[in-house]
Formats: C-alpha cells, sequence, structure tokens
C-alpha cells in the first residue's frame, strides 16, 4: 500500500487537524481528537493526522499508485483552505518501502 507522508510547519496543527476532520466527518467515520485524527476516505484509502505544538504531520495511504497525487492535491487543498491566514508548505514524501 502507497504511503506518503508530509510534515506541515504550524502553530495551528491542532486547530487544522480538528477542522479538517470535523469538515470530512460528514461523509465519512472519522476518528479525532486534540493531537490524533484519521479519515477513512474508503476501505483502501485513508489519511492519519498528528498534531504537536510545531507541525502537523500528515499521513496518507492509498491502495492504488495512480491514486497517490490525487489524494495528496484533496488533502493538501483542503488544509491551506482551512489555513487561508497562513502560507503552509506542504511537500509530500512517499515512503519507498510502501509503494
Amino acid at each position: 500500500m502507497p504511503t506518503s507522508v508530509s510534515s506541515v510547519k504550524t502553530e495551528h496543527a491542532s486547530r487544522y487537524l480538528q477542522q479538517l476532520c470535523k469538515h470530512w466527518s460528514h461523509r465519512f467515520t472519522v476518528e479525532f481528537n486534540e493531537t490524533a485524527g484519521k479519515v477513512p476516505f474508503s476501505p483502501e484509502t485513508s489519511v492519519e493526522f498528528a498534531a504537536d505544538a510545531a507541525a502537523l504531520l500528515m499521513t496518507l495511504h492509498v491502495e492504488n499508485p495512480q491514486d497517490l497525487e490525487r489524494m495528496q492535491n484533496v488533502v493538501a487543498d483542503h488544509l491551506k483552505r482551512f489555513a487561508f491566514r497562513e502560507e503552509l508548505d506542504v511537500v509530500w514524501t512517499v515512503d519507498a518501502s510502501r509503494v
């Protein structure tokens, strides 16, 4: 299962994690608290969030490698919409051992 990770520097990681999870909870069965969350987009595709005082860690899992870039963009675009007050640098790194 291809996995991609992005660590986004922000002092508002917990806020963004909760906003993203609440947003997607209208369509998916989402689990989250102030420091961790998981959104299962489908049985094969999910994103996990971990927040601390300095960054939001996002770990994306997809079944189909062709879906990876599209889902990276979906997650990053949603984050940037919630974080419109600051310029976030979202850079994904593919975990080669999980491709």
